[in-house]
């Protein structure tokens, strides 16, 4: 690590401190949203550009419109894919980018924080609860409702699996409307969603047709990259691989590749490599299940609603393991091989 980085880690360090306290949930006197058309704009914040963190917002996004259908949301992200993950989604009106490196670029990232002060919004929702700039942002926008990412006991109590990264907000925003009148049915939080288009569907189907040797066999997924320690090494991908091949000698098996175009497997399974994001995901989408660490193209499988099997070997596995369609998560610190074949057995056999 440079001195740059050791600068940028003390910065956040320092920034976490001084925003913790600043603004609170609170209920505003007199406000009755049983009238959902009161809620015609929203801004949610999560200023961050990698991959899987803005995927996982998607769960919020559907439940917002689920409630309040006719309202437009403004995103406050950082970098520049976000228009390509949200295209699908009607409701989102404008993608507010802040640089992702405000010190070289301070002047726009004023503007940035300006330009929210002009535009008035009926909830403002802060989607992580640590973000400094998420805060600040909301308690900075014009807005009546502002939601901080905050989980009160209550939520801590009923629901086990409130510390997932994707479920708090969706959480703190289902507590919030009910006690102001709005009936929430608590059924399971939607999974990501990418909301892949039928055609782009199809189009992958070809691209998995020429791809694989075998068309009448279903197929399954894998992704052997991922960032530091998060990437298994090569031998043990080697054993795992082995280990599929022989016991799910009835499918195909390809390897989607990372931008980096590398492979812990020496590239022995037919591969799939892509710089177009969706079209990733819609190949994916076309398999049965989906196999790889903990990284933003799992969260891109799991958005693309194929069933995924995530690898953790790290301890956050509670807060970003893929969720819906029969998706899990594995700690390979504390299972086996046997474990792993079981769990994919019930995803592929039922």
């Amino acid at each position: 690590m440079n001195i740059l980085d050791d600068i940028n880690v003390f910065r956040r360090r320092l920034t976490r401190v001084l925003t913790k306290n600043i603004g609170k949930t609170r209920l505003p006197k007199n406000i009755d949203l049983t009238k959902k058309s009161e809620i015609k704009r929203v801004l949610i914040c999560r200023p961050n550009h990698r991959l899987g963190n803005l995927l996982l917002i998607t769960p919020l996004l559907q439940e917002v419109i689920a409630y309040f259908p006719n309202c437009k949301i403004d995103l406050l992200v950082k970098g520049g894919i976000s228009p390509i993950l949200f295209e699908n989604y009607k409701n989102v009106d404008t993608i507010i980018p802040l640089p992702k490196k405000p010190f070289k670029e301070i002047f726009k990232y004023i503007g940035v924080w300006l330009s929210i002060r002009k535009q008035s919004y009926d909830m403002a929702i802060n989607v992580v609860n640590s973000s400094s700039s998420g805060r600040l942002i909301t308690q900075l926008s014009r807005s009546r409702h502002k939601l901080f990412g905050d989980i009160d006991e209550s939520i801590q109590l009923k629901y086990q699996d409130h510390i997932h990264i994707a479920k708090s907000s969706v959480y703190e925003f289902r507590s919030y409307i009910t006690k102001l009148g709005v009936d929430v049915n608590n059924k399971e939080i939607p999974p990501l969603n990418l909301k892949l288009s039928a055609s782009e569907l199809a189009e992958a189907h070809k691209i998995l047709s020429e791809l694989v040797h075998d068309t009448n066999k279903k197929t399954i997924s894998i992704f052997t990259f991922a960032t530091s320690d998060k990437c298994y090494s090569k031998a043990w991908w080697a054993e795992f691989y082995d280990r599929l091949k022989l016991e799910y000698a009835n499918y195909n098996i390809i390897e989607i590749l990372p931008v980096e175009n590398v492979s812990q497997i020496g590239f022995k399974a037919p591969s799939f490599y892509s710089k177009d994001i969706r079209e990733i995901a819609a190949v994916v989408a076309n398999t049965e299940v989906f196999i790889g660490a903990d990284s933003g193209i799992m969260h891109l499988a799991s958005s693309s609603l194929t069933p995924t099997v995530g690898l953790f070997s790290r301890v956050n596995q509670n807060t970003y393991q893929p969720f819906g369609n029969g998706s899990f998560a594995i700690d390979t610190n504390t299972s086996d091989i046997e474990d792993w074949i079981e769990g994919i057995n019930g995803i592929l056999i039922g």
